[in-house]
């Protein structure tokens, strides 16, 4: 008996992939997580290849929007130049109402009092008024006083100094300018003596000399010494010889009148005695630098005033 071995079924063919299936190198990078669970996933537990995967679509970052509230919020917490104008005006007019409501208040309480508080006020500010007026009239008072007390020691001042400028030139410790003569004695022989530079001196002193100097070296003053030293004289120490030039400050002509009177100056240094000349020299300005070393009194001191 022949049996018939039954035939195989043919093989069923593999399924071709979907076109909608996509492989593991397009997996997109928003699938890491799924791609690792199925490599880790059991090898039962893997879909069967003929289903389907769904595909997921890759999410598309959101576009930031400008927050136009927060900017609005922003622009009206910064005020402009026209916004602080306004609030300056606005801050002067509360300014005024406070003011213009307190003065109110005040017209409001006077109209309110009674005669009698009214007149209380008035003589109060008479009162308040008169005290002021009194101190600004004792201010002024003092004021006048003290302007009076400068005026009085400037005065005082200015007159002292007059005062230490004149004995100065007199007392020879400072120099001195002004109009007067000069007056060149030559002595070829040496016979002047000190008697005769005295009687120079005596004579300009006269005609009303204010400051004398020989040889622009000497000052001559009230205590001025003059020794004989031939050929030459000593004036306070110091030695003086020909020509003996004497300068002297005062009224030019009058000083040239008495060192050229007859029997004077001039005639006793160019007499035969002495034998001389002399030349006299009218100047609108005689300058004595020469000053004298004031000596300290040992004796003499300053009195007091006399009282009137």
């Amino acid at each position: 008996m022949s049996t018939d071995e039954p035939t195989p079924p043919p093989e069923p063919s593999p399924p071709e992939p979907t076109p909608a299936e996509p492989t593991r190198a397009e997996l997109t990078p928003a699938e890491p997580a799924r791609a690792d669970a199925v490599e880790h996933a059991p090898a039962d537990a893997v879909e069967p290849a003929g289903a389907a995967h769904p595909v997921t679509p890759t999410p598309m970052p959101k576009a930031k929007l400008p927050n136009l509230a927060l900017r609005r919020l922003r622009a009206g917490f910064k005020p402009s130049r026209g916004q602080a104008i306004v609030a300056v005006v606005l801050a002067l007019v509360a300014c005024m109402a406070v003011v213009q409501v307190r003065v109110n208040r005040a017209d409001d309480g006077y109209q309110n009092a009674r005669r009698e508080d009214l007149i209380a006020i008035l003589d109060g500010l008479g009162q308040n008024t008169r005290r002021l007026e009194s101190e600004i009239a004792e201010l002024q008072a003092r004021k006048n006083s003290l302007a009076s007390s400068a005026d009085k020691a400037q005065t005082a001042r200015e007159q002292a100094e007059q005062q230490v400028r004149v004995l100065g030139i007199l007392a020879g410790t400072m120099p001195a300018q002004g109009p007067g003569v000069r007056i060149t004695l030559n002595d070829p022989d040496g016979k002047m003596q000190s008697s005769n530079l005295l009687d120079a001196i005596e004579e300009l002193r006269d005609a009303g000399a204010e400051a004398i100097q020989i040889n622009g070296s000497v000052r001559v003053v009230a205590s001025t010494d003059l020794t004989d030293d031939a050929p030459g004289v000593k004036v306070d120490g110091e030695k003086v010889n020909s020509p003996y030039v004497i300068e002297a400050i005062g009224e030019s002509h009058n000083l040239a009148e008495a060192a050229n009177f007859p029997g004077g100056l001039v005639s006793e240094v160019t007499g035969p005695q002495i034998g001389g000349t002399a030349e006299v020299t009218e100047l609108p300005l005689v300058q004595i630098t020469a000053l004298h070393a004031a000596d300290e009194h040992r004796y003499a001191r300053p009195a007091p005033s006399p009282t009137k």
